[in-house]
């Protein structure tokens, strides 16, 4: 089996890390009732999806 013959610097190890950080999520605001909500996704606050109504809420 193949075994590195060096070690990898520190460096180089957290170079390669640098794009594993977790990213945060980008909300966009609902064009019914304008609540930050995650793109794609049925609005939790009013319950619409690209203009239809999802989920029945209760005001």
């Amino acid at each position: 089996m193949a075994v590195p013959k060096r070690r990898h610097s520190t460096t180089r190890r957290n170079k390669r890390r640098s794009h594993d950080s977790i990213t945060l999520p980008n909300p966009s605001p609902c064009p019914q009732c304008g609540e930050p909500k995650l793109p794609h996704r049925v609005c939790p606050s009013c319950g619409t999806y690209k203009g239809r109504q999802v989920l029945a809420k209760d005001e």
